[in-house]
């Protein structure tokens, strides 16, 4: 017997598989200065990836989504760190195609049950993952992945959770996210070390389509 249930809402023009079907990396992108939004999203998508996390941890960051988005359609950008209803609202209302949360509650997956757009929350334990998928959710955020169990947990659940696949992400990086993506699993991995910050301060914009063409290579 499976606990997953089909979504709530079924009209997602990216459902979350759609999304971690995208690519093996989802870059978790901060936001200071706004100039920075345009160029650092054709960087990326110049080097190989489409799919975009803007995390809502700056003043700017719902706006670096929208201009984005005009700037940039092809690419899908979302926006991480999305606590509550009222982010999921504004989310929304800015044109991002895709939400993720750190975490979940009743609220905010009900929620998400009745957005245009489609919520991946977040999971650091069987019974969290549990409580998503009586919900309908399917799949996760693994957060914080490294002071969650890393890898280890990853592997010791897919035994009875054999149908829930993640996007591991926190203190994932250039040293191991191939381990996580060895797993059976592991959808994707999200992390920042593909879009330093030194190079976003820099403007080295060469140098962010290089570092990600890189990990693009690696995984080919």
């Amino acid at each position: 017997m499976t606990l997953h249930k089909e979504p709530g809402h079924n009209n997602w023009l990216f459902p979350p598989e759609f999304i971690f079907g995208q690519g093996p990396l989802i870059p978790v992108i901060v936001i200071h200065d706004l100039t920075h939004a345009v160029p650092l999203a054709k960087a990326i998508m110049a080097g190989g990836i489409r799919v975009l996390e803007v995390t809502l941890r700056t003043p700017v960051a719902l706006e670096a989504i929208v201009l984005m988005r005009e700037a940039v359609p092809d690419a899908i950008i979302g926006a991480g760190t999305v606590l509550d209803v009222s982010r999921l609202k504004q989310c929304e209302e800015v044109g991002a195609q895709f939400v993720i949360s750190p975490g979940l509650t009743k609220e905010l997956l009900t929620a998400g049950q009745k957005s245009s757009i489609a919520l991946i929350p977040g999971a650091a334990s069987v019974s969290e993952v549990m409580a998503g998928m009586l919900l309908g959710y399917h799949p996760f955020k693994f957060f914080p992945a490294e002071a969650a169990g890393g890898v280890s947990f990853l592997r010791s659940i897919f035994g009875p959770l054999p149908e829930v696949r993640f996007c591991a992400t926190g203190g994932v990086k250039a040293e191991n996210f191939q381990d996580y993506l060895a797993l059976p699993n592991v959808a994707c991995v999200g992390g920042s070390w593909v879009v330093p910050e030194k190079l976003i301060k820099g403007s080295d914009w060469q140098g962010v389509t290089e570092l990600c063409r890189q990990v693009r290579g690696i995984l080919n």
